[in-house]
């Protein structure tokens, strides 16, 4: 995205706004995605209610000594996308954050894989806990890793 930022969104900021709304903001360029997408170089693609789509291009940047992706990258994907298909869920002055995550990593992912797409779908949404599985697949639908999280969610 050309005119992507970078950042943080104020506390105050995200208290008016519907996680549904933060969500969209940063799949559609007008809120900062977080520093760590920079990095690794990742998207939000999509965000419905209970369901964010993050994408990413596998490169040499992202290889371990074997040659290979690192499971860091899946493990970041999955997390993101679960976590904020339960942000997604949340009305204003509500927020959550990853108690715990699981991934199970299935294939291996190399930059030839090309264009890589993390699903996550909100399982189970309470007063105190989101529970949320990931999908993570590439271009032909086979699917490469996935996990699940729990999340704890609190007022802002």
């Amino acid at each position: 995205m050309a005119n992507r930022t970078y950042g943080t969104v104020s506390a105050e900021r995200q208290k008016e706004m519907s996680g549904l709304e933060f969500v969209t903001g940063l799949a559609d360029g007008s809120l900062p995605l977080n520093a760590i997408a920079r990095t690794l170089g990742y998207e939000v693609a999509e965000a419905t209610n209970g369901r964010v789509v993050v994408v990413a291009d596998p490169s040499d940047a992202h290889l371990n000594p074997a040659g290979t992706v690192h499971g860091g990258l899946s493990a970041t994907l999955l997390d993101s996308c679960m976590g904020l298909a339960v942000q997604s869920t949340l009305e204003k002055g509500i927020g959550q954050t990853t108690l715990e995550f699981k991934i199970s990593l299935l294939r291996p992912i190399t930059p030839q894989t090309g264009t890589i797409r993390a699903e996550g779908i909100v399982l189970s949404r309470g007063r105190r806990v989101g529970a949320a599985e990931g999908r993570l697949t590439d271009s032909q639908g086979r699917l490469l890793a996935h996990g699940t999280t729990t999340c704890l969610i609190f007022p802002t």
